[in-house]
């Protein structure tokens, strides 16, 4: 790129080469994201490699996979990316299950790096979570969550019930208002449209 830079340069054309610049170092933003319970198999292989590379790899939390036996019976919910209309690439998880009848807990959020400046996807996958656990009949809804994400979950009007530490990281144990997050059906499939930023003039 630097070649093309100075070839530019050569001709006198500054502002182009400029601009081939800027096009290609800024990060492609989706137009469209879609979030639903994990229904096919690719969204499902998403699902676990997007929580090996954020809990893993960038958190280091847990050493080579962050499986456990809950696994076996939690519902994986996701967040993919569109291209062209279809889902094209996990970008967000979370799961959620019920340990005990009538109590369910979600665990195991996670976003992409390259989409977490698109504040909505751990949002609306927390929505997604709850309001589908209150749909199977959850009339309590739990969360262990870390200590420096406490604050984005009062703003979705969670409460905190009290610290813990956990994997040797301080965490909450956190509880939602369920009168917030209307009950819905497993097929939901929500779309979620980026809103371009605006820029301050001074």
């Amino acid at each position: 790129m630097w070649s093309l830079r100075r070839l530019f340069l050569a001709l006198g054309l500054r502002t182009m080469s400029m601009d081939l610049v800027d096009v290609e170092e800024r990060p492609f933003v989706p137009t469209e994201y879609v979030v639903r319970l994990a229904r096919t198999p690719w969204e499902r292989a998403g699902y676990y490699a997007l929580r090996r590379e954020v809990f893993c790899e960038e958190q280091r939390v847990f050493s080579g996979d962050d499986r456990d036996v809950v696994d076996e019976i939690a519902i994986p919910i996701v967040a993919a990316c569109c291209m062209a209309g279809m889902p094209d690439r996990v970008v967000g998880a979370v799961r959620i299950h019920e340990p005990e009848p009538g109590v369910w807990r979600g665990s195991r959020l996670a976003v992409h790096e390259d989409h977490r400046r698109l504040g909505r996807i751990g949002a609306e996958l927390i929505r997604m979570a709850v309001s589908t656990a209150h749909g199977l009949g959850a009339s309590q809804f739990l969360a262990q969550v870390q200590e420096q994400n406490v604050l984005f979950f009062r703003r979705l009007h969670w409460k905190s019930l009290g610290e813990v530490t956990l994997h040797g990281l301080p965490h909450h144990d956190m509880e939602a208002d369920l009168s917030r997050y209307p009950a819905h059906e497993q097929d939901q499939t929500w779309l979620l449209r980026p809103q371009p930023r605006t820029r301050q003039v001074a």
